[in-house]
C-alpha cells in the first residue's frame, strides 16, 4: 500500500557504495591493499573506500598529505606483537592553527591531559605522534611523563617546542608506552616523512588496532575564490559510542581560518559525525580529534562560521568527517553491515540527531538487524526513550523502501521482504537505512552504526588473550 506521509522523509544522498568483491575477516568489500614497503604479509591491510555524498567538491587522493603543508609516515616500531605499522607521525611545514575534541572518560588517557594542557595555551602546532599497541591510559603520573618525553623527543629531532608536538595513543588499557622502542624508532620515523600519497597511506594503517581496513579521505573543493584541500584519517572498530569522538583522528586542510572560529568549526563537525557512531555503547579513554589548518591554501582568512566561505569550509569539513565516521561504524567489530539511521521531522537539528543517535546505539535494534529480523518495535521504543517529545501520533518508520509505522500505527508489511532485504544487505556488508518521522519541524539529524553479532563477543572476550 502506499504511504501517506505528514512530512516527506528525507532522500538519502546519492552515494559512492560498499561493493562486494575481496573476502576480508569474513567481511566482503572492494578495496585497494595498503603494504608498507618494509614488508611482510602481515604489513598489508585493506583500504577502506570511504562513503561521501555528491556535492560541491571532488575526492582526490592524499588523506592527510592532500593538504598544502603536511606531510605523513607510519612505520613498525616493535610497540606490538604483530608486524605491523604502529607508529605514525603527521607533520606540518607551518604553524598550523590546531583545534582538538577530546574524550569525556574520566579515566582520561595521558595524552588526552598531554593534549588539553598544549591547547590551554598555544593556538597552533607542527606535529602529531600517534602509536598503537598502548593506551597510555590510567597509568599515572609515569604514562603522562612518557608522553611528556615522546613529546620531547619528536620536538628534538624537528627542531621544534615540544608544545609544538600533539600526542595520541591506542592500544590496550592500563599498559604505559614502549617507550624504549619508540623513541628507538623515532629518526627512522621522521626520515620516512613524506608528503605524497604514501606516506598518508603508511601512517593511516599505523593507527589501526582491531581495525581490518584502514581509514583516509580527501577532498577539493572552491572556498574564497581558492581551491583548498580537506583530508584526514581515522580509526576505530570497538569500544565507540557517541561522547566525543569514539575514536582517534586527524584532520587537516590548507585553508586560512581564525583560530577561534576554526575550533568552533570543528566541534560542529564532530557531533555532525563522530558523536554520532556507535558499534558497542563504550566510550573509550583515548578518543581525540585533532584537526590542523596550515592556511597555505592563498585565500582571505576566515574570520567568521557563517560568512559565505565560512559555510563552504564547514561543508567540508563535515563531508570529511561523516565520512570518517561512516567508515569505522561500517568496520565495527564483527559487523556485518553499516546502519543509518535519518530522523526528520523534530523542532530542531539537536533534536533529531538525539533521537538518530539513540536508535543507532540500541543493542536491541543492532542485535535485531544482524538476525535479519525485522522487530521494528524495538525502534519504535528507542524513539520513544530518547529524551526528546514528540507527538507519537506523526510517527512515521521506513526500514529501507519498506513503510512500518505511519501517523503512530503499525502498517500490514511483508515480513519475509523486509527479513531479505536485511540479509541481502548483510551479505554484501552494505547499509541498512531506517527512516524515521516525528512531526513537522525542520530539524533532520543522521546517526550511524553497526550490528551487534556473535563475532563481537568473541573479539572482545579474548581481547588481551
Amino acid at each position: 500500500m502506499a504511504l501517506a506521509l505528514n512530512r516527506p522523509l528525507p532522500l538519502r544522498a546519492k552515494e559512492r557504495s560498499w561493493s562486494g568483491g575481496r573476502s576480508y575477516a569474513s567481511r566482503k568489500m572492494t578495496s585497494s591493499i595498503v603494504c608498507l614497503s618494509a614488508g611482510t604479509a602481515l604489513d598489508c591491510i585493506p583500504a577502506a573506500h570511504v562513503v561521501i555524498p555528491d556535492g560541491p567538491w571532488k575526492q582526490i587522493p592524499g588523506g592527510v598529505t592532500a593538504a598544502k603543508g603536511f606531510k605523513a609516515a607510519g612505520i613498525y616500531a616493535g610497540l606490538r606483537a604483530k608486524e605491523k605499522a604502529d607508529l605514525a607521525l603527521v607533520t606540518c611545514d607551518v604553524g598550523a592553527i590546531v583545534a582538538g575534541v577530546f574524550t569525556t572518560n574520566i579515566v582520561a588517557a595521558a595524552p588526552i591531559i598531554y593534549c588539553k594542557n598544549v591547547l590551554k595555551s598555544s593556538n597552533t602546532t607542527r606535529a602529531i605522534l600517534i602509536n598503537a599497541g598502548q593506551a597510555n591510559a590510567a597509568t599515572g603520573d609515569a604514562g603522562y611523563q612518557d608522553a611528556v618525553e615522546c613529546a620531547d623527543s619528536v620536538a628534538q629531532l624537528l627542531q621544534l617546542r615540544q608544545e609544538d608536538v600533539m600526542i595520541q595513543s591506542t592500544g590496550v588499557i592500563g599498559q604505559r608506552i614502549n617507550k624504549e622502542a619508540l623513541l628507538n624508532a623515532l629518526p627512522r620515523l621522521v626520515n620516512s616523512l613524506s608528503a605524497t600519497v604514501e606516506g598518508s597511506d603508511s601512517a593511516a594503517v599505523a593507527i589501526t588496532t582491531t581495525d581490518l581496513v584502514s581509514k583516509s579521505v580527501a577532498l577539493e573543493a572552491k572556498v574564497g575564490g581558492a581551491h583548498i584541500k580537506v583530508g584526514g584519517m581515522a580509526k576505530g572498530s570497538g569500544m565507540i559510542h557517541p561522547n566525543m569522538a569514539t575514536l582517534l583522528g586527524v584532520v587537516t586542510t590548507d585553508a586560512m581560518v581564525a583560530s577561534d572560529i576554526w575550533r568552533e568549526m570543528v566541534l560542529v563537525s564532530v557531533n555532525r559525525s563522530f558523536n554520532q557512531i556507535s558499534v558497542d555503547g563504550d566510550t573509550s579513554t583515548n578518543d581525540s580529534i585533532i584537526a590542523l589548518a596550515s592556511g597555505l591554501a592563498g585565500h582571505d582568512r576566515i574570520s567568521s562560521s557563517n560568512s559565505i566561505e565560512g559555510r563552504q569550509l564547514q561543508a567540508c569539513l563535515d563531508v570529511v568527517m561523516q565520512g570518517l565516521a561512516k567508515s569505522v561504524a561500517w568496520d565495527g567489530e564483527g559487523a556485518t553491515c553499516l546502519i543509518e539511521v535519518i530522523v526528520s521531522g523534530a523542532n530542531s537539528e539537536a533534536e533529531a540527531a538525539k533521537i538518530a543517535r539513540t536508535v543507532a546505539s540500541s543493542s536491541l535494534v543492532k542485535a535485531a538487524i544482524f538476525g535479519r529480523d525485522p522487530n521494528w518495535g524495538r525502534i519504535a521504543c528507542a524513539v520513544g526513550y530518547a529524551g526528546i517529545d514528540f507527538n507519537v501520533n506523526k510517527l512515521q518508520l521506513l526500514l529501507g523502501d519498506i513503510p512500518l509505522m505511519c501517523n503512530g500505527q503499525p502498517l500490514s508489511f511483508d515480513r519475509a521482504e523486509a527479513s531479505n532485504y536485511l540479509r541481502h544487505v548483510g551479505e554484501s556488508h552494505g547499509t541498512v537505512s531506517i527512516n524515521i518521522s516525528v512531526g513537522n519541524g525542520n530539524g533532520i539529524g543522521k546517526a550511524w552504526g553497526c550490528d551487534l553479532s556473535y563475532e563481537y563477543v568473541k573479539i572482545n572476550a579474548e581481547y588481551t588473550t
